[in-house]
C-alpha cells in the first residue's frame, strides 16, 4: 500500500515520508488513534532538519561538492530561540564537519559565553554547507545552489533572533545587496524573524577594535530575547 495518496493533507504525508526514511513500515491505529498524532511537532520537525541534513550530505548541486572533505551542516539545539548564520565553512570545518571549530569558532563561543549561554543552546549554521577551495569568496550559483537548505533549517528551528555574521550570510539568506557595514547593530527581518546583522568573528580576528561594536550588538539581541545583560 502506497504511503501516500490524494486524500491526505501535506502535512500528514510529510510525516509519513520521514517515518518511512526513518525505517517504519507501519502504523497500529488499534486505539483509534493514529502513532503519528502522538508525534509532536518539535520531534516531527528535528525528524525533517536530520532528513535534510542527510540529503545535504550528498549534495552535488554545484562545484564544490567535488573538493570538500564533507558537508558542514549546523549544531546546537534544534528548538533554539537564537540562531547564528555565518558565510561558509574553513578548513577545520571541512575536517571536522562541523560549523566555526577553528579560531574563529573559538571567538564565536566565547561570544555566546559571554551571553551566558552555551553552544548547545543556540543553533550554528552556515549559508553554504561546503568549503570554498582556499577559503575564496563563494560563487553567486554556489550562494544560489545552497540557499534552499539553510532557508529551510530557519524554517524548522523557528529561531526568535537570528544574528547573521558576515556580507555573505547576511546577503544570502535575505537576496539583498546589504553592506555589512552599513547595516550592522540595526534590525532588520527575515520572514517575521528579528535579524541582526554583525562583523564575522573571523574579521574580529584581523580587526580586535571592533569587539566592542559586536558586543553592543549582542546586548541588543539579549535584551529583544529578554535577557540581562
Amino acid at each position: 500500500m502506497s504511503w501516500y495518496n490524494g486524500s491526505m493533507d501535506e502535512s500528514l504525508a510529510r510525516e509519513l515520508a520521514l517515518l518511512r526514511e526513518f525505517g517504519f513500515t507501519h502504523l497500529d491505529l488499534g486505539n483509534g488513534s493514529s502513532q503519528l498524532s502522538a508525534l509532536s511537532s518539535q520531534e516531527t520537525e528535528e525528524l525533517e532538519l536530520d532528513v535534510l541534513g542527510r540529503e545535504a550530505s550528498a549534495c552535488v548541486k554545484c562545484r564544490l561538492s567535488k573538493s570538500r572533505t564533507q558537508v558542514v551542516w549546523g549544531v546546537g539545539n534544534p528548538h533554539a530561540d537564537l540562531m547564528f548564520i555565518g558565510e561558509a565553512p574553513g578548513r577545520d570545518e571541512d575536517i571536522k564537519g562541523q560549523p566555526f571549530v577553528g579560531r574563529a569558532g573559538q571567538l564565536l563561543t566565547d561570544i555566546i559565553k559571554a551571553m551566558k549561554l552555551t553552544r548547545d543552546d543556540v543553533y550554528i549554521a552556515n549559508v553554504i554547507k561546503c568549503r570554498p577551495p582556499e577559503n575564496r569568496n563563494p560563487e553567486p550559483d554556489e550562494l544560489d545552489a545552497c540557499r534552499p537548505y539553510i532557508r529551510r533549517q530557519v524554517e524548522l528551528i523557528k529561531p526568535k533572533v537570528i544574528v547573521a555574521l558576515g556580507r555573505f550570510g547576511l546577503q544570502s539568506l535575505t537576496e539583498k545587496a546589504y553592506s555589512i557595514m552599513a547595516v550592522r547593530g540595526s534590525w532588520l527581518e527575515y520572514n517575521g524573524i528579528k535579524l541582526m546583522p554583525t562583523y564575522h568573528p573571523a574579521y574580529l580576528l584581523r580587526n580586535p577594535d571592533a569587539k566592542k561594536e559586536v558586543w553592543n550588538d549582542m546586548k541588543k539581541v539579549m535584551a529583544e530575547l529578554g535577557m540581562s545583560a
